[in-house]
């Protein structure tokens, strides 16, 4: 049974798996639909079924042996998220201690980019 997430706009999350240059999107199946991914991370690890998640959301869970990874050959591995703004001469108090943050983060694990 696949957990399907369904997204703030309404819509159904689509599964996109990739092999060899071929891409496939599915409209998952199955009973269970919930309104956000950490709610469908938790339901899998209590057995209701197979979910799909961004990778870093479950590495702990993978490396710990809570979850297994399902068609490796179908799921490439993809680039982390980015973070685009526009550049402004004084950006505000706030903005600017989140995105000392942001990078902050990235330099400990090592994904930081410019």
């Amino acid at each position: 049974d696949c957990l399907r997430v369904r997204l703030p706009n309404g819509a159904l999350f689509r599964w996109s798996f990739e092999r060899a240059g071929e891409v496939v999107q599915i409209e998952a199946q199955g009973r269970l639909t919930l309104d956000e991914a950490a709610i469908a991370r938790t339901a899998v690890l209590d057995g209701a079924g197979i979910g799909f998640f961004i990778e870093q959301d479950v590495a702990d869970d993978i490396a710990a042996g809570r979850l297994t990874r399902l068609l490796d050959d179908w799921t490439p591995p993809r680039p982390g998220f980015s973070l685009y703004y526009p550049g402004r001469r004084y950006p505000s108090a706030g903005f600017s201690a989140f995105l000392a943050m942001v990078r902050d983060a990235a330099a400990k694990d090592g994904t930081i980019g410019r």
